[in-house]
């Protein structure tokens, strides 16, 4: 009897996350997100432990204002089967234990979905926890969401540099002009720093920032614009 009702307990437990959950993603659907759970855990670091870095500078811009070839860009860079998968990249997840075996070095295999579910709600560990709750939300995301949205919300709290949240503040920033003004090489440069956009630079980029950016502008004009046209 005390067993049917903690599992009786703990399945409602579970549902009603699973219903809050959902609200909070179609909320999100629409409204844009005023943070970001890295945002916030780096400023609880700053103000909790003073923890060095800048302030954190975030400016939401809708998609209609984001140039299409600097969503291609980030396409290019991160994730170019963005628009055919559902949430998982299995080939590049293939690819990516493949290439770590060989040379010992740890290559990520995250799609733009699955950066979304952990930049918008989750925190920046890769223990098992957090990688269980990310594959949940990559699947409510990708249910609930356009793709259109993922990305359009990709490009609004992914940093760009140290502290620098979304590509609006990340132009203004670096190029001084809002993202609507930014060159098919400045969105390039912007997303060959994702990789790790508190020690690369899209202000004086390095000789790998620059190899790199070159890298995506040709994987630009390979995909072309209609790879990221939706209807």
């Amino acid at each position: 009897m005390y067993c049917n009702t903690a599992i009786t307990a703990l399945f409602r437990c579970c549902a009603g996350l699973v219903i809050i959950t959902a609200l909070i993603l179609l909320c999100l659907r629409v409204v844009p997100p005023p943070t970001s759970a890295f945002m916030l855990i780096r400023q609880f670091e700053q103000t909790t432990h003073n923890a060095p870095g800048p302030a954190i500078r975030y400016q939401w811009t809708s998609g209609k204002n984001i140039p299409a070839h600097m969503a291609l860009a980030v396409v290019a860079a991160e994730d170019q089967n963005f628009p055919h998968h559902r949430g998982f990249d299995f080939a590049a997840i293939t690819r990516a234990m493949r290439d770590n075996a060989r040379t010992k070095r740890v290559r990520g295999a995250s799609t733009i979905t699955q950066q979304v579910a952990k930049n918008l709600f989750l925190w920046p560990d890769k223990s098992y926890v957090r990688k269980g709750l990310e594959a949940i939300l990559t699947v409510g995301l990708e249910l609930l969401w356009p793709k259109k949205r993922i990305l359009e919300v990709y490009l609004n709290i992914a940093e760009f540099g140290d502290g620098i949240y979304g590509v609006e503040a990340a132009a203004l920033c670096f190029f001084g002009k809002p993202a609507s003004r930014l060159t098919r090489d400045e969105a390039a440069t912007l997303a060959a720093v994702l990789p790790d956009p508190r020690t690369l630079s899209a202000l004086y980029p390095s000789h790998y920032v620059q190899s790199r950016s070159r890298w995506i502008r040709t994987q630009m004009r390979q995909l072309g614009p209609a790879h990221i046209s939706w209807p």
